[in-house]
């Protein structure tokens, strides 16, 4: 058992070692502030290398209302399931009020504005389906009690859609479920299960979205920034411009440890040598590497595979049992979908919306077009959602899961459409088409392209994903996506930021607990109310 002074001197000997963290998304920021805050490690000794000129990773959001504001992504909180998040911020300050921390700013912002959706389908018409029933079959409930119940590892590599039948996919219930957390039907049946099992307590009110929890302005300004600030007043290494492109590893068969990283730095070739006791967190794989930006204009542009899938290809070539990255870069047309961010300066399209939801901006959450060939859906923030946002100007983000598919009223594939043609599909969707030419002049619509926005959710099997901490690990450690966290779900802030407190508490040996999964599934009451909603 540790004791007080045995405590105090490994304290001591972690002041002499160095982490380095590869890449620099929510993860590795994460990590950064636990090894300071549990850890007791000097900010001066841990490093982030991030290939970009921005940290963030997936947690973007950058412009100005001159060039267009721009959020690849939205992620949700929720206050049940996200035990981790919330333990980290915890201890970060807010930025617009220090005195209290980023969790308690969230939490104050979300008592203020209440999500409750009222416009949650849209029909092909332009009328607002009535969700307060699910839309199942008695075999459809089978199906789903039966999938819940049976264990993991007896599902393999299966994807959604050979358990369910296509009539499955028609529900108000699929419509919901998929876009509001991104699935598709040829996505893993585990990660379905792991998602029902994990949201099992938002099935009664999946057609309101009432259990989200939103950030009071996009996930960049609300928690990058402050993490950031507080990293950096301690001191942290943020090493923008640098590529690690390799990992050299100690000749042994029993055993992982990191000898050397070979990296490129603003076009310049470098070495990093680890020594006895340093630590190696690696960012393997990315939702969102390879993205590319269109204009009003302009569709965006397909890129190709980028370093962090590369540097998750070369280690693994090296070392056995260390995921096979192939099994989420090298299957795009699955894995691909489109988003785009509109900057409107004149007010009409958000009165428009208010209107016919009946949501002011920021308590109405996804819109979904459930006959629209690219099933699109869009949401309106509550505004200014930027911090440097001014107050004339208004933000909304929107997105499509079939982007390969032509439009309804735009004939062509949204991958093939600019900004304005997608905005001109959305406003034919909702019938705004009287209002089209003032909402296309005074709008900025910037489309984003992003070929591995859901690899992680792609079928797979247990070990195509390195643990956090592999056995026989010395120093190393995976974090973030694509990582294996049993029963967690990815595609969550969550994950990520348990995939660091599990490295970190794990590679320092910490006796510390890290909060436990939210356990819904063996709720009676939760059990319950989610048999009830079934039935609806």
């Amino acid at each position: 058992m540790e004791t007080e002074q045995t405590r105090e001197a490994t304290v001591t000997d972690r002041r002499t070692l160095q982490a380095y963290f590869i890449g620099g998304g929510i993860a590795a920021l994460a990590g950064a502030a636990f090894l300071i805050r549990d850890g007791h490690m000097p900010g001066a000794n841990i490093h982030i290398l991030e290939e970009l000129k921005i940290s963030g990773g997936g947690l973007d959001g950058v412009g100005s209302p001159e060039t267009g504001y721009v959020i690849r992504g939205g992620r949700m909180l929720n206050d049940e399931t996200y035990e981790c998040t919330w333990d980290l911020l915890k201890t970060i300050p807010s930025l617009q009020d220090p005195d209290r921390s980023v969790r308690d700013e969230i939490v104050a912002f979300n008592r203020k504005i209440r999500t409750r959706a009222r416009a949650r389908l849209v029909d092909g018409n332009g009328a607002i389906v009535d969700v307060s029933s699910m839309g199942f079959s008695n075999q459809d409930r089978l199906e789903l009690a039966k999938l819940m119940a049976v264990p993991e590892d007896s599902l393999g590599p299966a994807r959604i859609n050979q358990w369910f039948g296509p009539a499955f996919f028609t529900t108000n219930f699929w419509y919901m479920w998929a876009t509001t957390f991104a699935f598709q039907p040829w996505h893993s049946l585990i990660e379905f299960k792991r998602y029902l099992h994990r949201f099992i307590h938002e099935f009664p009110r999946i057609h309101t979205l009432a259990g989200v929890r939103r950030t009071p302005y996009n996930q960049y300004d609300s928690l990058v920034l402050p993490l950031l600030k507080w990293l950096k007043a301690h001191g942290v290494r943020l090493e923008m411009s640098t590529r690690v492109e390799d990992l050299d590893f100690k000749p042994s068969k029993t055993e992982y440890t990191v000898t050397r990283l070979h990296c490129t730095r603003d076009g310049e070739r470098r070495e990093i040598a680890i020594h006895p006791g340093d630590l190696v967190f690696v960012t393997n794989g990315s939702m969102v590497e390879g993205s590319s930006l269109g204009s009003m204009s302009a569709p965006p542009r397909p890129d190709g595979k980028g370093s962090s899938w590369r540097l998750w290809e070369n280690i693994a070539n090296k070392q056995p049992g260390l995921g096979d990255p192939g099994v989420f870069a090298d299957h795009i047309p699955e894995s691909l979908w489109e988003s785009f961010t509109v900057t409107c300066h004149d007010p009409a399209f958000f009165q428009l919306m208010e209107d016919f939801s009946g949501n002011p901006p920021g308590t109405g959450a996804l819109v979904t077009f459930k006959e629209s060939n690219w099933l699109m859906s869009i949401v309106l923030a509550y505004q200014p959602h930027f911090i440097n946002q001014p107050e004339d100007v208004r933000v909304f983000w929107g997105y499509g899961l079939f982007p390969n598919e032509p439009g309804n009223f735009v004939q062509k594939k949204m991958t093939e459409c600019s900004g304005a043609e997608i905005l001109t599909e959305l406003c034919s969707q909702l019938r705004f088409t009287a209002q089209l030419p003032l909402i296309l002049k005074t709008s900025n619509c910037i489309p984003c392209l992003m070929p591995f926005i859901t690899s992680q959710f792609l079928a797979r099997s247990r070990q195509d994903r390195p643990p956090v901490v592999p056995p026989g690990s010395t120093n190393l450690a995976f974090i973030g996506q694509f990582c294996e966290i049993p029963d967690d779900v990815v595609f969550t802030v969550e994950y990520s930021v348990r995939s660091a407190q599990t490295a970190v508490y794990t590679l320092l040996g910490l006796d510390k607990e890290i909060p436990p999964i939210y356990p819904g599934q063996f709720d009676v009451r939760v059990l319950f109310d989610s048999f009830i909603a079934m039935f609806r």
